[in-house]
């Protein structure tokens, strides 16, 4: 048995520093684009991702709810560095957004449409997955599963 443990130790080591150097593969499209809605359709939006442009990047769901109203983005968290509601833990999983009181502290203006407190949805989550390649194509449900599974498989080699 620990003939067999060893190779498929070495192999899972090999495989994480060969990926290391190279930055995830990432969905990045906003639900209105056809196929990158909550049932996303990778043919739908024609491409299977792009690259992204740090190497230790984080692929990122954002769902933005108000009302009926749903608009999910899909992206790097490099791209997503404007926004100052992205949560402190971006670890694998989904979270609310941060509340950030000083946005827009100094802007006084009457103009809605700005939306420059960024409080026009009333509720926001962040979905961050690194484990897979467009992994930001999964709902929250899968990727759960996904990691849980991974992680079993892992307590099981380990095991035996």
């Amino acid at each position: 048995m620990q003939a067999q443990i060893i190779p498929l130790t070495l192999l899972l080591l090999l495989a994480v520093f060969i990926q290391q150097g190279d930055a995830i593969w990432c969905y990045r499209c906003t639900s209105a684009t056809p196929g990158c809605a909550d049932h996303f359709n990778w043919r739908g939006i024609g491409y299977l991702g792009e690259q992204c442009p740090e190497p230790n990047d984080i692929c990122v769901k954002v769902t933005e709810r108000r009302g009926a109203q749903e608009t999910i983005t899909r992206d790097c968290l490099s791209a997503l560095s404007f926004r100052t509601d992205i949560p402190a833990d971006k670890y694998e999983g989904c979270r609310p957004a941060a509340v950030d009181w000083h946005l827009a502290h100094y802007v006084n203006h009457t103009i809605k449409e700005h939306d420059v407190k960024r409080d026009y949805f009333t509720n926001t989550t962040f979905c961050f997955c690194f484990l897979d390649h467009r992994c930001n194509g999964a709902s929250s449900k899968s990727m759960a599963l996904g990691l849980t599974m991974f992680l079993a498989s892992v307590v099981a080699v380990m095991l035996h």
